[in-house]
């Protein structure tokens, strides 16, 4: 049997609850440890009464550690460092691993040949069967095509510490695992997929969030610096519309300063292609969903706020980061 601990970040949302229960149920052998490390700024104990609650004998396994609200990144290197056991496999605390995942497990870790450093997990999104989905729900659905994401990866532990653990100048959730899995296939180590199944269900958002996310767009600047400029290819990654959105922008922009400056002619072109731009943006997002008064809606209105919004954060990013050098040159915390 290989031995394995369970690492979780959280903010202890209502979803961690869940994810404590679904692990505790799953059959087959049970993780060594359980790391939960609570991320918040300011923690309150009590939030985490009930979930650990639902963890039955495994709470005699379990941990809590705190992460000072530094970003996931930070909270799952928190974790790591408490292993001891020759695995670690990371959870979100978001997800609901399958009703056999320790069995499940225990094989692919079994499986996995001496020169394999990560075994990821298979990750299902449950989508409506009665409409089509929204722009969210699609967004989510992505994390079932998406490699080494950490809602469900393990990871030999001491190649974790031997790469440095994860990089925490990536403090959102996103791209920190795309980084670390590119470091330790740079090293010489192979990934694998396996063949557990953990469920992530899409969970309420704000009709706004499509906005937020564009803050990632400054973690694809640091992995530019990182990893070059063909990183979208190392690490099998959706290139995105970072330069319609830069261009919509740059339009807008233009049409605004030309009109003040009393150019109307030039301001009128350069808005009806800023016109142009985020209509066919708005429209595509639109074709692809329910199309609810709700859901049309949101998709116009967002489709304004985020080319700025991803091109300012590009910007910002790239400008933050001009001064980070490849990894292997890095000196890890």
């Amino acid at each position: 049997m290989t031995l394995y601990a369970v690492v979780i970040p959280t903010l202890v949302r209502d979803t961690l609850a869940d994810c404590l229960a679904a692990l505790a149920a799953a059959t087959g052998p049970r993780p060594g440890e359980i790391v939960l490390v609570d991320d918040r700024t300011d923690p309150a104990p009590g939030r985490l009464e009930h979930p650990l609650s639902v963890l039955g004998d495994l709470r005699e396994r379990t941990t809590v550690l705190g992460g000072g609200g530094r970003g996931p990144a930070a909270a799952r290197n928190t974790g790591l460092r408490a292993v001891t056991a020759p695995w670690t496999v990371f959870l979100d605390d978001d997800v609901q691993v399958g009703p056999h995942w320790c069995d499940q497990l225990a094989e692919d870790l079994a499986e996995a040949s001496p020169d394999i450093a990560g075994v990821q997990g298979v990750i299902a999104v449950p989508l409506p069967g009665e409409r089509r989905p929204t722009d969210w729900e699609r967004g989510t659905a992505g994390l079932a095509r998406a490699h080494w994401i950490t809602s469900d990866m393990a990871y030999r532990t001491e190649t974790l510490k031997q790469v440095g653990g994860f990089d925490e100048r990536f403090q959102r959730a996103f791209r920190e695992d795309a980084d670390l899995a590119l470091r330790v296939l740079d090293s010489g180590w192979r990934i694998r997929q396996g063949r557990r199944t953990t469920r992530h269900p899409v969970h309420p958002a704000s009709r706004w969030v499509s906005v937020r996310q564009q803050r990632g767009n400054a973690d694809d600047a640091l992995m530019r610096h990182l990893h070059g400029p063909d990183w979208w290819d190392k690490a099998v990654a959706p290139r995105g519309r970072i330069r319609t959105h830069a261009a919509i922008t740059t339009a807008g922009v233009a049409a605004c300063a030309l009109a003040a400056a009393g150019h109307g002619r030039a301001a009128t072109a350069c808005a009806l292609g800023w016109a142009a731009g985020t209509a066919e943006f708005a429209r595509a997002r639109i074709a692809l969903g329910p199309r609810t008064r709700h859901e049309v809606t949101t998709m116009v209105a967002t489709s304004v706020l985020i080319p700025p919004a991803a091109t300012w954060h590009r910007l910002t990013g790239a400008w933050r980061h001009r001064h980070a050098s490849a990894w292997r040159e890095e000196t890890t915390s």
